[in-house]
């Protein structure tokens, strides 16, 4: 009785940890969320220069006042079919947690919607599909306006499978 007291107490604190604002941005007619936190700026897509010998979701790097940061097609990172950029099209800029400091990347989105801000009880854990599936990338599901957002976890879903290396080699 101890255990299931414990492991309730662990999903409410979990949940409540992920009430706050969340940018809300659509890719193939779905919604989902990035704590705002994490969003440090939205661009239009400009151009973005490719690198050889990387995935097919690294569509390459830009040059950001200066900076130059990887960009990711959040599509073709989920395994949805590619479509051609519009005028609604932008990149995230959004700063990841890596293994010794903080990283900037782009991410591509179909368009940006909104910043919505979610009570604890609007957000859903991550239903069990019955099936053995990855939804580590997954926050939880936020109930919105007659739909649902699904709130991402960025850093997991950017540093997934060493995407993310952040050690410098000497």
């Amino acid at each position: 009785m101890v255990e299931a007291a414990k492991m309730t107490n662990e999903a409410e604190t979990s949940t409540a940890e992920r009430e706050g604002k969340y940018l809300t941005f659509s890719l193939a007619e779905e919604e989902y969320g990035i704590g705002i936190l994490k969003v440090k700026e939205i661009i239009g897509v400009m151009p973005i220069t490719t690198v050889p010998r990387t995935p097919s979701f690294i569509k390459g790097v830009i040059n950001l006042r200066g900076k130059v940061i990887p960009v990711v097609d959040l599509r073709l990172k989920f395994g949805m079919e590619e479509t051609d950029y519009t005028e609604r099209t932008c990149i995230i800029v959004v700063e990841i947690r890596g293994q010794t400091n903080q990283i900037l990347m782009g991410v591509v989105v179909d368009s940006v919607s909104e910043v919505l801000n979610f009570k604890e009880n609007d957000i859903e854990e991550t239903p069990r599909f019955g099936v053995r599936l990855e939804t580590d990338h997954i926050l939880g599901i936020a109930k919105a306006n007659q739909g649902i957002k699904i709130l991402l976890d960025i850093d997991n879903i950017l540093n997934k499978d060493g995407m993310v290396e952040t050690e410098k080699i000497s």
